[in-house]
């Protein structure tokens, strides 16, 4: 078994460096930055190097610090994104991921035939025949393929230590060239110049730094992964950025500006022996750059596979299949040299390039947000053992958007949605999979502690305008939903809400297994109900104890809770003179209190809130007022109303209505005048006759009751209201002004 392990895992550090720096010091660097130079200027293109590397750099240390904190099997960056934000969102963009690597053994393949371009002129000159470029590129792709289908990846690493040895020769040849002639131009070079084709100059050369992804795409035949990972892909990054640096004065010093931007292969004309080595270390570069492609894209294409990422189950069994001991990826290489045949044919070299630019910013970003959130997050479970920093990790990720805007606005929108809409297709398949809460969850606890804290030590805390933080404990939430809904109308926009569900009993195995089932239950109606409660559970021998604990909750919102919510059915004295009993503890805690009467009978919403205001309520009404328009925020409310009602004296009702419409539209509430009604006490008609009487078809009915009320008549209070549906009794624990 360690044999097996061992011929798997037979790759060290060098080719991941070597993988990586042949395909940054690839075509882009022979055919296209002479054309930047001439373009845009020494200083132009220094720009581009040093704005791309702001987004290649924070990416290579990403890629570097996720490698070394956990075993980075086969797949690469797809691996790494899979395991960091799930397999769900890794499969989305571990898809354009693949993509980009298939379509770059198109474009390397591309770029090679330029090599060829003396021997298309000399068959131009000599048989008067433009010969097609696919007549080279088609050919030398399928003989890539057949080699690889071959010899598999032993054979693609031999092969790059050889072209890498003769590409940086050629570079060695470029350096020592000084070619003879004198351009007039060459001063222009040391400009910046044509700054309104920077992002046109950027999307077709950024590619060149794009090599970082290839060599983690080795990780499953590499050794160790956590130590060649860093070690080689850093190392690439800084060494492509230092020769792109040093070719860019050598070409901005050695030419002018019209011989950069109408000579595709300027290198030649200034490098020893130019016409010679620059063709022959294109070709090298591309080859092995092409090579490095087509090694690594099947390898993503086999872990999405193996990840079951497709919705055929028969396309995941063939693609995840591989050869021998080695699990060499054969089927998945034969699709990606089959796609990159397509794009060889079809495409051109600037095409190709914008195309791979774009699907590369997309896996930048996604890894430097990785890197961002573990830090912000501060898992006990992130320990990377190489480190980067989270404001390069920020920096990388914003850069990487920037750029996708600026680059091309439609196709960043086009990718954006693409990538929306995979997302979504692969959630619906896989259901059972963790999301997009995985990537945000760590930030979201800390950013929600820091906020709490923030809170709790600030002085702006105090409001002086009221809101409710209501906590509701309940023992029947299964049979009686309605109490859950009335919390979620309280706090669907203006409102916190805390719902408790009560399991009576001393915690044991059996009461924590049934608190963790009922808790899942409770979840699943929150998602139903599209509710901003917060639910959970509590196990406890006795409700009293249960609300003494209750009242000690902290506010998740960073606000103390100061509503509390029981409820009972009406038809159930026994439940009534329970919340009774413990009516004096909770007002020892200064919480506002709502006692909801539960009917049989189905709310009416377009029957509107009664709200009934007695002469003893001086505390109670605008606390009953202000929870009647919360309510009426909620969208099962929308074609509701809230209706007062006064209870006065005669000689009261002018003073009266003048109060209440005062207090309306000074508190721009929305309440019509018309729904403003003043009724006259008599002394041998009973409040709760009115009530009932001009309340019986109300969908919802507050109302108000004072503390020396309970203690005088207890249970009695509450009842007499059997003509009405549901009500919750209001009493505020002080007096709550409309502003």
């Amino acid at each position: 078994m360690a044999n097996l392990r061992n011929k798997a895992r037979r790759f060290g550090t060098a080719p991941v460096f070597f993988t990586s720096i042949a395909t940054i010091l690839g075509a882009i660097l022979f055919l296209r930055f002479g054309f930047a130079t001439g373009t845009l200027g020494f200083w132009g293109v220094i720009l581009v190097i040093l704005v791309s590397h702001a987004v290649t750099i924070p990416a290579a240390l990403a890629i570097s610090e996720i490698a070394t904190n956990q075993r980075v099997e086969g797949g690469g960056v797809y691996y790494i994104i899979s395991r960091s934000f799930g397999l769900n969102i890794g499969a989305t963009i571990g898809i354009t991921l693949y993509l980009a690597q298939a379509i770059s053994v198109a474009f390397y393949v591309i770029a090679f035939t330029e090599a060829f371009e003396p021997f298309f002129n000399l068959v131009r000159s000599a048989f008067n025949l433009e010969l097609p470029r696919q007549a080279i590129s088609v050919p030398v792709m399928l003989l890539i393929s057949v080699v690889i289908l071959k010899r598999g990846a032993n054979l693609g690493v031999k092969a790059l230590y050889v072209v890498v040895a003769i590409l940086f020769l050629t570079l060695l040849l470029f350096f020592m060239g000084e070619p003879e002639y004198s351009g007039t131009g060459r001063a222009m070079n040391f400009t910046f110049r044509n700054r309104e084709d920077f992002f046109l100059v950027l999307a077709i050369i950024f590619p060149a730094f794009t090599g970082i992804t290839v060599g983690v795409g080795l990780s499953g035949d590499l050794r160790n992964p956590g130590k060649s990972i860093p070690l080689g892909t850093i190392a690439a990054t800084i060494a492509g950025m230092i020769v792109y640096l040093l070719v860019t004065w050598k070409l901005a010093s050695s030419a002018s500006t019209m011989e950069l931007v109408d000579d595709q292969l300027i290198m030649s004309s200034i490098a020893v022996l130019g016409p010679l080595v620059i063709p022959l270390g294109l070709a090298a570069s591309t080859m092995s750059s092409a090579l490095g492609s087509v090694l690594v894209a099947p390898r993503t294409l086999q872990a999405l596979a193996a990840d079951r990422s497709f919705p055929a189950k028969w396309l995941n069994y063939i693609m995840s299949r591989g050869r021998s001991d080695t699990n060499e990826p054969y089927n998945a290489t034969l699709v990606t040299c089959i796609i990159a045949l397509v794009f060889v044919i079809v495409g051109s070299l600037d095409m190709v390039a914008q195309i791979i630019t774009m699907f590369f910013l997309v896996t930048y970003s996604s890894l430097c947000l990785i890197s961002f959130l573990n830090h912000f997050g501060s898992d006990p479970a992130y320990r990377p053992l190489f480190k980067s920093r989270w404001y390069l990790s920020l920096a990388g990720f914003l850069t990487s958007i920037w750029l996708m805007l600026m680059i091309n606005f439609a196709a960043a929108i086009v990718a954006i949605i693409i990538i929306i809409l995979l997302y979504t297709s692969i959630s619906s398949l896989h259901k059972d999979r963790k999301g997009l809460e995985v990537i945000f969850q760590g930030a979201f606890f800390q950013l929600a502690r820091s906020i709490q804290i923030y809170l709790q030590k600030s002085e702006k805390k105090k409001q002086t305008s009221w809101r409710p933080a209501v906590v509701c404990i309940s023992q029947h939430t299964f049979d009686r939903p309605k109490p859950f809904g009335l919390i979620t109308w309280i706090s669907h926009r203006y409102g916190f809400a805390t719902y408790i569900h009560l399991i009576e009993g001393y915690v044991s195995k059996a009461t924590y297994r049934q608190s963790d089932e009922e808790l899942k239950k409770l979840i699943e109606l929150s998602e139903l109900e599209e509710s901003n409660v917060y639910v959970d559970t509590l196990i406890s021998p006795s409700y009293t104890s249960a609300i003494a604990q209750v009242m000690q909750l902290p506010g998740i919102s960073g606000m103390e809770n100061n509503l509390t919510l029981f409820e009972y059915e009406k038809e159930n004295i026994k439940e009534l003179c329970q919340i009774i009993d413990n009516y004096a503890l909770v007002r020892a805690g200064s919480f506002d209190i709502c006692i909801y009467a539960t009917s049989s009978r189905a709310i009416n919403f377009k029957q509107g809130i009664h709200v009934w205001i007695k002469p003893t309520d001086s505390e109670n009404a605008n606390l009953m007022i202000l929870i009647s328009y919360i309510i009426l925020g909620h969208p099962d409310w929308k074609k509701g109303y809230i209706k007062i009602f006064s209870l006065c004296r005669e000689d009261e009702k002018k003073q009266t209505w003048d109060q209440i419409t005062r207090l309306i539209h000074e508190g721009r509430l929305p309440i019509s005048d018309r729904n403003i009604e003043i009724i006259s006490l008599k002394e041998n008609i009973n409040p709760k006759t009115i009530i009932n009487e001009k309340s019986v078809n109300a969908g919802l009915t507050l109302v108000g009751f004072r503390e020396e009320m309970v203690k005088q008549h207890g249970e009695k209070i509450f009842g007499g209201y059997d003509n009405i549906g549901d009500i919750v009794f209001v009493n505020a624990n002080k007096f709550k002004e409309i502003i």
